[in-house]
């Protein structure tokens, strides 16, 4: 038996010796491995969030408040102040609950073992990996005191979030120094220690609490604070200060950070990213869509949403992408392509405008069929001669195919793009009533060129990413992409796009009182897609609302719940006093010019697809206009031909 002990001591010394030289490299004690720290900053300086890894600064133990590594302690390892780096009686104790349990339910690592993990080691759960462990947090114990371990791990220590370290930490869930620090705030810094993502107040603040609770009771248990100022912070738990992980500025702030790249590259340092976001605009639509989905969604079969609002310049002020961003981080603001529905005619008319039409030139809305294709109005009606101007007005699809084939659709397609369409489109003249797709934000910077002059935009929510050394590493300069539309083009398609607020599809529920306005309602076949684009001088809002399925909606239309969003965010955010009349002048000629009877075959390449002849096109079903008479809009339409409201003359 001697004998057999000797060679058990010379394996278990050798094994020893063995794992010793393999030991990783100690020169980075006192460097934190982490991502570089992106801090997404809004136009008024607030702090939106943060991606990456969140880095504060060196926090000595005598500058925090004493119940933050109390709390630590009293948590994650009563025997700091006892052990030579592993506790035996912890690992004991540990073996014996999870047997019983069948599986791993609580661990035997001590702090100078957690931090001999996350300084030198892989997050491994092998054997080998464990002695290293195990023989680092001796050899760390040997050449530290407590305190110097307990300030390191402190220092370091992942805490959700982005975080590392607890002045890193405290600064992104509080936003106050450590110092500052109270008791129930201290014990849930500590409470995340166990799982960071899981318990991040940014993910639940309801499950930060209640682990918030566990450590307070341990902190009882283990004599350091006592049972009443337990239940006093209990009572007034921590709060959340800034943005949740469930706040629709995730969105934006996905958005910009993954567009980042296009401008700087992939940044090797901390940077701040300086953005165009307006939180009040922000809050603004976030209490707009929260109102009417309350008041109007229920029993409309309508379960998603998607908002943008820019400058006429495409700065992005405010941007949704969906309900819940917890549940589903995909951004349909930007990521989704649907049918535009009739938000697509403007481009269409736009064409007309710049090959010589007027809004004053008349139509005959009638039953027309092109290579086999016919396109229907709203309870195919038919209400004969009418102006282009009165056909946008109230969304009549015939004129709008009409129009199209007379322009020809690859115009049309060119016209698009020329605005920042950059979706594929179907060279088809179903295209002028939205057969093809697009995704909210190109769509809404299209219609900013009516409301800043005729210039083509390019959406951007970046102005400026600087390091924290004070490198600038990008600034936002130029003027987009140009002027797009002539001042008598434009002056034409403003006063079309007003008539539709006037006595149009959008008038019931999206115009201003006192505010001329421009716009335009959308809706797919079956109510799959309803949009509402709408613009003033100085505001340009698109909202979209249907199912990620794309099941149909129940009675839902472009002029109805996204216009209803529009408004109610328009009224939130805009000063009617200030509201300046649209661009662009025209002068109407003596006679509006007849247009020439298009062709009853289209070429070739204008013809329907095969799934547009099967199924038909994508109907506007807006508000009932086409139930009344053709001259039901004719006395507003009168003070759009006089020169009133707006520029156009």
């Amino acid at each position: 038996m001697a004998i057999a002990g000797i060679w058990v001591g010379i394996l278990f010394g050798g094994a020893l010796l063995y794992f010793a030289m393999t030991l990783p490299d100690t020169s980075g004690l006192y460097g934190v491995a982490r991502p570089p720290s992106l801090q997404i900053v809004a136009e008024n300086g607030d702090v939106l969030s943060h991606r990456g890894g969140l880095g504060g600064s060196y926090i000595a133990l005598s500058d925090m408040p004493p119940y933050l590594p109390e709390a630590v302690i009293a948590t994650e390892d009563q025997r700091f102040y006892w052990h030579f780096g592993i506790d035996p009686i912890g690992l004991v104790r540990a073996l014996v609950i999870n047997l019983r349990a069948g599986h791993v339910v609580q661990g035997g690592s001590t702090i100078t073992q957690q931090l001999a993990k996350n300084i030198f080691l892989t997050p491994d759960r092998t054997i080998s990996r464990k002695l290293q462990e195990m023989i680092l947090s001796v050899w760390l114990e040997m050449r530290f005191t407590k305190e110097e371990i307990l300030t390191m791990y402190l220092n370091r220590v992942y805490l959700g979030g982005g975080a590392y370290g607890v002045g890193a930490a405290s600064e992104r869930y509080f936003q106050k120094p450590v110092r500052a620090l109270n008791l129930p705030e201290a014990a849930m810094l500590a409470g995340l220690l166990k799982a960071p993502s899981r318990y991040s107040p940014t993910n639940d603040i309801g499950l930060a609490r209640e682990r918030a609770a566990i450590v307070l009771h341990n902190m009882v248990g283990a004599g350091y604070i006592t049972q009443e100022e337990a239940r006093l912070a209990e009572t007034n738990p921590a709060r959340l200060q800034g943005y949740t992980t469930a706040s629709s500025i995730n969105y934006f702030v996905d958005w910009a950070a993954q567009s980042l790249s296009d401008y700087t590259g992939r940044p090797e340092t901390d940077a701040t990213v300086h953005t165009t976001i307006d939180p009040a605009m922000q809050r603004a639509a976030d209490a707009a869509i929260a109102k009417v989905f309350a008041t109007d969604a229920p029993g409309a079969s309508v379960s998603q949403v998607a908002f943008v609002a820019m400058t006429p310049q495409g700065a992005v002020r405010a941007m949704v992408g969906g309900r819940n961003y917890a549940l589903s981080q995909f951004n349909r603001a930007v990521q989704a392509e649907r049918q535009p529905g009739s938000a697509f005619k403007p481009f269409v008319y736009l064409t007309a405008m710049q090959q010589g039409f007027v809004p004053d030139s008349e139509f005959t809305d009638k039953p027309v069929t092109y290579g086999g294709w016919s396109p229907s109005n709203y309870e195919n009606r038919f209400d004969g001669r009418m102006t282009l101007r009165t056909a946008l007005a109230k969304s009549v699809n015939t004129i709008a195919v009409q129009v199209a084939q007379q322009c020809g659709i690859r115009n049309v397609i060119a016209t698009a793009r020329r605005l920042g369409i950059q979706s594929d489109l179907p060279s088809n003249l179903s295209l002028a009533l939205g057969s093809g797709s697009v995704n909210l934000l190109e769509l809404t910077s299209a219609y900013a060129s009516f409301a800043n002059g005729g210039f083509g935009v390019i959406p951007h929510g970046i102005e400026e990413v600087d390091t924290d050394t004070g490198d600038r590493l990008y600034r936002r300069q130029g003027s987009g992409m140009g002027r797009v539309m002539d001042d008598r083009t434009l002056g034409s398609m403003n006063n079309m796009m007003q008539a539709v607020m006037i006595y149009g599809t959008g008038h019931r529920n999206a115009a201003i009182d006192g505010v001329p306005a421009g716009g335009k309602t959308g809706t797919s076949q079956d109510s799959r897609d309803a949009w509402f684009v709408g613009y003033t001088s100085n505001l340009v809002v698109g909202v979209w609302v249907g199912n990620d399925n794309g099941s149909p909606m129940k009675h839902v239309t472009g002029g109805t719940i996204p216009a209803k969003i529009w408004h109610d965010f328009m009224v939130r955010t805009q000063n009617i006093s200030k509201a300046g009349p649209l661009p662009g002048t025209w002068a109407p000629p003596a006679a509006a010019p007849a247009p020439a009877q298009p062709e009853d075959k289209p070429h070739k390449w204008e013809e329907p697809g095969f799934f547009e002849r099967l199924f038909g096109s994508s109907d506007e079903k807006e508000e009932p206009w086409f139930s009344q008479s053709a001259n039901g809009g004719a006395q507003r339409e009168s003070r759009l031909k006089s020169g009133h409201p707006g520029s156009w003359r």
